[in-house]
C-alpha cells in the first residue's frame, strides 16, 4: 500500500518532476504549495500537481505569517548575510517548514518531501527544522538520491513524461521569490565573471531605465515594524509589495553576491529586494536616533548571529529564542518616521525624526541655543587620559626609539 507524502511543491521544474518520482517509487502525494508573497498563477500551480497525479494539492495563504513572524523579527535585528543578502529565501523556509509538518499531521502522512539539492542550504533549513518540530517524520529530498545529474536531464525527464513545467534549456534560470526578495541563480550566472543578464531581473529596472528625478519615501516606524508609507497606515503585505514597486522603479534592490554556502562551497547568488533594502536601511538610520552607542554596538554583533541563525537552518532553536527576546527588547523605543530618497539605483536617507530621539540640539549645537557645558570637558579628558598618561610615562616613553616607537616601526 503506498504511503502519503506532503510535498513542498513551487510548481517548477524541480518539484514537478519530484511528484512523478515519488509516485513511481510507491507514494501518494500530497502536493503543498505556500504562498509568501509573489507567487503568482496558484491556480495555474495547483492544477499542475493534480495533473501530474498528485493525490490532493493544496495552497495556503502564509503572507501575513510570513511578515509578522518571519520578516519583521528579521528587520529589528537588522538581519542581512554577509553584509549583502537580506535573507529572503532563507526566512521562508522555516515557516514552510512548518506548514509541512501541520499538513502531514492533517493527512496522516508519514514523511514529508522538499525539492532541495544535496549542495544547497535550503536542505538544511528544512531538514532541520522539520526535525526540530516533529522528529517523527521522516523527510525526502528526492534530488540528493535519483539519478538526474542536471537540469537538463531533468528537462528531458520531464518531457517524456509529459509533465508541463515552465523551463527551457534557453532560460534555464532557478529562482525563487517571496514577498522579501527574489533569488536567481544557475545558468550563466555560475560565472563570477559575467554580468548579469537583464533577463533575470524582474523587479528593478535598470538604472538607464529609472526616472530622472529623485523619489521620496516616508516610513513610519512604531517599536521597530514599519507601519506606513507617507502617511498612509498599511498593513505588512501591502506595505512591502507598495515599497518593492516604488523602490525597484528607481532601480534600488539589485545584489551580485559571491556567497558562502552552509555547506562549504562559494556560489554566486543575484537577488532583488528593493523592499528589504530600503527598510533595513531606514530601520538602521532611525535606530542610530533613538538607541545608545552601547545599545547600537551590541546589536551589530547580535544581526551578525542573527542572520548566521537564520542562514543556516536554525530559526527553531534556543539559541534563536534568547536573541529574539533581545532583539525585541531593543525595539520599545524605535519609533519614528524615516525619509528615504530613491534614484538612479540608490537608495539613501535624507531625514529621520522619532519623539524618542536621544539626539538633543540644544546639546550638539554650535549656534545660539547651547547648553553645553565646554569648561566640563577639560576634566572629562583629564580622567579619561589620566591612565594613557600613566601607561606613557612609566613604560612607552622609556622604550628605544622613545615617543615615535609608539606609532610602529614604519614611521
Amino acid at each position: 500500500m503506498a504511503q502519503k507524502v506532503v510535498l513542498a511543491y513551487s510548481g517548477g521544474l524541480d518539484t514537478s518532476v519530484i511528484i512523478r518520482w515519488l509516485m513511481d517509487h510507491d507514494f501518494e502525494v500530497v502536493a503543498l504549495t505556500i504562498d509568501l508573497g509573489n507567487q503568482p498563477a496558484l491556480d495555474e500551480i495547483q492544477a499542475r500537481a493534480l495533473k501530474i497525479g498528485a493525490v490532493k494539492a493544496r495552497v495556503e495563504d502564509a503572507r501575513n505569517l510570513f511578515v509578522d513572524h518571519f520578516i519583521w523579527p528579521a528587520l529589528k535585528a537588522n538581519a542581512v548575510y554577509e553584509g549583502q543578502y537580506p535573507l529572503a529565501t532563507a526566512l521562508g523556509r522555516p515557516l514552510i517548514a512548518k506548514l509541512l509538518v501541520d499538513v502531514a499531521r492533517e493527512e496522516g502522512a508519514m514523511a514529508v518531501a522538499h525539492g532541495c539539492t544535496g549542495k544547497g542550504n535550503d536542505q538544511v533549513r528544512f531538514d532541520v527544522s522539520v526535525g526540530a518540530l516533529a522528529p517523527d517524520l521522516r523527510v525526502i529530498a528526492p534530488v540528493r538520491e535519483w539519478e538526474l545529474k542536471t537540469r537538463d536531464e531533468e528537462i528531458s525527464y520531464a518531457q517524456r513524461h509529459g509533465i508541463p513545467v515552465p523551463v527551457t534549456r534557453k532560460s534555464p534560470f532557478s529562482v525563487d521569490e517571496n514577498l522579501w526578495g527574489r533569488s536567481i541563480e544557475a545558468g550563466v550566472l555560475e560565472d563570477p565573471w559575467a554580468e548579469p543578464p537583464e533577463e533575470v531581473y524582474r523587479w528593478t529596472k535598470a538604472v538607464a531605465a529609472t526616472p530622472a528625478d529623485p523619489a521620496y519615501v516616508e516610513i513610519t516606524f512604531e517599536r521597530g515594524v514599519p507601519v506606513a508609507l507617507d502617511g498612509v497606515p498599511l498593513d505588512g503585505v501591502t506595505l512591502i509589495e507598495r515599497l518593492t514597486r516604488l523602490a525597484g522603479d528607481h532601480g534600488v534592490g539589485r545584489i551580485d553576491h559571491l556567497e558562502n554556502r552552509l555547506v562549504g562551497i562559494k556560489s554566486r547568488e543575484v537577488y532583488e529586494a528593493p523592499a528589504a533594502v530600503v527598510l533595513l536601511q531606514a530601520h538602521k538610520a532611525l535606530e542610530q536616533m533613538t538607541l545608545s552607542k552601547e545599545q547600537l554596538r551590541m546589536k551589530e554583533r547580535v544581526a551578525q548571529e542573527y542572520a548566521d541563525l537564520v542562514y543556516n537552518g536554525l530559526w527553531f532553536t534556543a539559541h534563536h529564542q534568547n536573541l529574539a527576546a533581545y532583539t525585541s527588547s531593543t525595539q520599545r523605543h524605535v519609533s519614528g518616521t524615516v525619509r528615504v530618497r530613491l534614484h538612479r539605483g540608490a537608495a539613501a536617507v535624507a531625514g529621520r525624526k522619532s519623539e524618542e530621539s536621544l539626539y538633543n540640539l540644544n546639546l550638539a549645537t554650535y549656534d545660539a541655543g547651547d547648553t553645553f557645558d565646554q569648561r566640563s570637558a577639560i576634566g572629562f579628558i583629564h580622567i579619561w587620559g589620566l591612565p594613557v598618561r600613566v601607561q606613557a610615562q612609566t613604560q612607552l616613553l622609556k622604550q628605544p626609539g622613545g615617543p615615535l616607537h609608539l606609532v610602529g616601526p614604519e614611521i
